[in-house]
């Protein structure tokens, strides 16, 4: 069979966000600026990502998810039919009130997030059911964990009994069945996700969290670290990879755009090292603008940071 495309299986939500000096305490109340809404939500996020760095294939990306019947969701809908996303999957529902993410930035870039489901904890099988023929035929299945997790699994199993490689991006973070391991791929937490999966403190050696991951049965664990960079865990043991320079603003959305940009090279055939630097590339650049989807570059972009010959 030939593959092509990319489906993502994932959250819609609403970004309400607040900037602030630095991120406000337990119990305080702190003066913000700059307010803004806009669709969000990790997998419309890597959604939208992945469109905009396909090469601007038309339908190249697809997605499976749900929003309410209410003004947040028919804003969310449109933006993702503006960047060319096949939204057959992208169901509307009645009575359901669209996810909402609360979002603080500081002035170092820095953010915390609050959620609220929606409509996204009244995705089902039956959903993923309805979308087996074209997740069957993709490149690739990308997921998160904003959905609800027997969905993800049920998702998940259908395209490891497809052939269909996975990348599972498993955040927020939460236990996961061992079955899933080896119908994984590619997963890709960052450095506190890693911790929580592998078992270990919060702040415990990024080495230690991926081996430990890969011990657990996942093949390929990516483990994202902001600023200092990526961590890679195989059978081939463990690679560090150096950040891309760049002056943050905001990292909102960073990490859905690597992995948005992981998922783009790696169907196209990079091998895994071609693919983590161009996702550090996508990151980077994303890190430098304001918002979630609206920092997101284009193919163009990326491409024009790619190191030349010597």
């Amino acid at each position: 069979m030939t593959r092509a495309g990319i489906v993502v299986l994932g959250s819609v939500n609403i970004d309400l966000v607040l900037r602030c000096e630095r991120l406000p305490a337990a119990g305080e109340t702190l003066a913000g600026r700059d307010f803004r809404s806009a669709p969000g939500g990790k997998g419309a996020n890597q959604a939208v990502a992945a469109a905009r760095l396909a090469k601007g294939q038309a339908g190249a990306i697809s997605f499976i998810g749900c929003v309410g019947d209410d003004a947040f969701g028919h804003t969310a809908h449109a933006a993702l039919a503006d960047e060319g996303i096949n939204l057959q999957h992208l169901h509307v529902l009645a009575g359901e009130a669209t996810g909402v993410a609360m979002i603080f930035v500081d002035d170092a870039g820095r953010n915390c997030i609050g959620l609220s489901a929606g409509a996204n904890a009244a995705l089902t099988t039956s959903h993923v059911d309805a979308a087996s023929e074209l997740i069957a035929a993709a490149a690739m299945l990308v997921c998160q964990l904003e959905s609800p997790l027997p969905v993800v699994r049920y998702a998940i199993a259908l395209a490891h009994r497809a052939g269909v490689p996975v990348l599972l991006n498993p955040a927020p973070a939460q236990a996961l069945p061992a079955d899933l391991a080896k119908q994984v791929t590619w997963l890709l937490p960052n450095e506190s996700e890693a911790a929580i999966l592998a078992g270990f403190a919060h702040g415990a050696d990024t080495a230690a969290s991926a081996s430990r991951l890969t011990e657990q049965g996942f093949d390929n664990v990516i483990v994202t670290l902001g600023e200092c960079g990526v961590v890679l865990a195989s059978s081939g043991g463990v690679q560090h990879f150096a950040a891309q320079p760049a002056q943050a603003i905001d990292t909102t959305g960073a990490g859905d755009t690597f992995a948005a940009a992981f998922a783009v090279a790696t169907s196209e055939g990079k091998d895994v090292v071609e693919a983590i630097a161009f996702a550090q590339r996508a990151a980077a650049i994303s890190v430098t603008r304001h918002g979630a989807m609206a920092s997101m570059p284009t193919r163009a972009d990326v491409d024009a940071t790619a190191p030349t010959s010597p």
